[in-house]
């Protein structure tokens, strides 16, 4: 059973090759490759699967040849994954599995087709995605509450396809040590739980952030997170593309590295980074208690 291991921004996934969807994976099978001390470790699992071998994929087989079923550190399913989306298209790139010189790919997910094209020269070179548009709750759920103890800021809600909370700190130390998922209020506006970001200024056009990402703890980078926040920074800032007609464009810098965000006039929003592949080797089936 093949394995790969890769990162952007050092936000890391196990990365397994299935693309006639024939691995059944639980939860505890997920949970259990990407502990870090029993299995191969990972912030998440990609899946490489055929859209018209999955159901979630059937509907997008038209547009997209492959799906990426990705699953958060504890087993669980999410909509989308941004670095985690390059990851996977340099798995295509190096697996050959998309042609040479392929300008733009298309790759399903559970939040839609997103669009990648590669930027950058070489197997670590950047790789840019279309994360198509943010969309910012309007109403009830529009402003949310984050809180750490007893520390609490006001946050905004930004979905990406997956759910954030994005909250402006002076200093990204006040967000503590992050073991455990930060509060969130009200408990309606997210439903399914929530990605949040801690986010502070290095100049114009320039933000850090942490994150805790639902289901997996705090990471060393977020792609969605990173273009929430940017979102959520540039509205801050007074700056909206639709309005303006005029794009936006900031550089946001996680644990792990750095990120380029633009957000266009169209709504849509694009994300540039690296992606890396690590390693490959082979999975003993036994050790999950999968047949040969």
């Amino acid at each position: 059973m093949p394995f790969l291991k890769g990162h952007g921004t050092e936000n890391d996934f196990v990365i397994l090759p299935d693309p006639l969807g024939r691995l059944e994976l639980s939860a505890a099978t997920v949970a259990r490759l990407c502990d870090r001390r029993a299995g191969l470790g990972g912030d998440g699992l990609l899946r490489v699967v055929r859209c018209d071998a999955v159901p979630e994929g059937r509907a997008l087989a038209a547009e997209a040849e492959w799906f990426m079923d990705y699953r958060n550190a504890d087993g669980s399913v999410a909509e989308m994954c941004g670095n985690g989306v390059r990851v996977f298209a340099r798995y295509l790139q190096r697996a050959a599995l998309i042609g040479p010189g392929r300008g733009e790919v298309p790759i399903g997910t559970r939040a839609g087709i997103r669009h990648v094209r590669f930027t950058g020269d070489g197997g670590d070179g950047a790789v840019t995605v279309a994360m198509g548009a943010a969309r910012l709750p309007s109403g009830p759920g529009e402003s949310v509450t984050v809180a750490v103890g007893d520390r609490s800021w006001p946050a905004r809600h930004v979905d990406m396809g997956n759910p954030h909370a994005v909250a402006f700190v002076a200093d990204l130390a006040e967000a503590g040590a992050l073991r455990e998922p930060p509060a969130v209020t009200p408990a309606a506006a997210y439903p399914h739980g929530t990605n949040v970001e801690f986010v502070t200024d290095r100049g114009p056009g320039h933000i850090a952030l942490r994150v805790h990402e639902r289901g997996s703890g705090e990471t060393r980078s977020c792609g969605t997170g990173a273009c929430a926040a940017m979102v959520a920074a540039a509205r801050r800032d007074g700056r909206d593309p639709a309005v303006d007609g005029t794009p936006v464009h900031y550089t946001v810098d996680v644990p792990g590295g750095r990120l380029e965000i633009t957000e266009h006039p169209d709504g849509s929003v694009e994300m540039t980074g690296p992606a890396v592949i690590v390693a490959e080797g082979i999975l003993d089936p036994a050790w999950l208690g999968l047949p040969d």
